[in-house]
């Protein structure tokens, strides 16, 4: 299992609630038979609240789940609570961008697409210092320098032994936007020309020949986890970067679709690669 506290916190909350609903018992049951705060038990489930060893040993009891499913619940709860790297920038770090970063340590594949900006994960140092600069106004310098390196340190999620795949899907207004200069904007096109050779990287440009397409609608993420069991999850950007994670089975399904048919409107890797390096060399 990938080892992400967020991950093994989102497995634990659906176990609990597939638990919940096989013994017959609505939120509100559950919440009076353990004599809870039928608030703690949409907490829990709902992955707001990291649930404590020894309440769900209290679940499991009243849920009638068998014992010998008992450790692996047990171990899910403990690995929930370790600390992860990402806990020291807790105070720049949104709660929802933790939790996508837990979730893009234990991706099988990732698929982004950008309308407007490089993605956060092929950015240079330079081009995310500009973006954050600009688009947290009220940030100190200290903090936006956080956000930097958090960005930058995500990126180590696609080296390894063993990395996952990520299909990136950028509409050409993102590489024609100028971000900090012409030097800045430069050497962060060459960036994602070097990251397109790595073998688990694919990037790809919709250009803007294209017309209108369905990305106009805005930037989503979709994580595919390389655990079979564990549903996909859909991150939707708002106009302020704020971050919305969905799971419904249904829409992650619509986006999938819209991104592929996105990918279907693009240059291609060679076509995008051609592009990329003939607007670095115009800049």
């Amino acid at each position: 299992m990938p080892d992400s506290p967020t991950v093994h916190q989102r497995r634990l909350r659906i176990e609990l609630r597939r638990a919940r609903e096989a013994a017959g018992l609505t939120q509100e049951q559950a919440a009076k038979s353990l004599d809870w705060s039928l608030s703690k038990i949409i907490r829990i489930e709902g992955g707001m609240v990291r649930v404590a060893v020894s309440d769900v040993r209290v679940m499991l009891q009243q849920y009638a789940v068998p014992e010998a499913r008992y450790d692996e619940f047990l171990s899910l709860a403990r690995a929930a609570r370790e600390t992860a790297w990402w806990n020291a920038y807790r105070r720049v770090l949104s709660p929802q961008l933790a939790e996508l970063i837990g979730y893009e340590s234990a991706a099988g594949v990732s698929r982004e697409f950008q309308p407007l900006v490089i993605p956060g994960l092929l950015q240079t140092s330079a081009y995310a210092t500009e973006i954050l600069t600009r688009l947290r106004g009220d940030d100190t310098a200290d903090q936006v320098a956080e956000l930097v390196e958090i960005r930058i340190r995500r990126q180590e999620i696609l080296e390894g032994d063993s990395p996952p795949t990520f299909l990136f899907v950028v509409d050409e207004s993102a590489l024609r936007r100028l971000v900090g200069g012409r030097a800045v904007m430069q050497a962060q096109l060459l960036h994602l020309l070097e990251m397109a050779q790595r073998p688990n990287v694919t990037i790809e440009v919709v250009p803007f020949d294209r017309g209108a397409h369905p990305g106009l609608v805005g930037p989503f993420k979709i994580i595919e986890f390389a655990e079979p069991e564990d549903d996909d999850v859909l991150y939707l950007e708002g106009a302020q970067g704020e971050l919305v994670g969905r799971d419904y089975r249904e829409e992650v399904v619509r986006y999938r679709e819209r991104f592929e048919v996105l990918r279907g409107l693009s240059l291609g890797p060679e076509g995008s690669a051609v592009l990329l390096n003939t607007i670095a060399e115009t800049l």
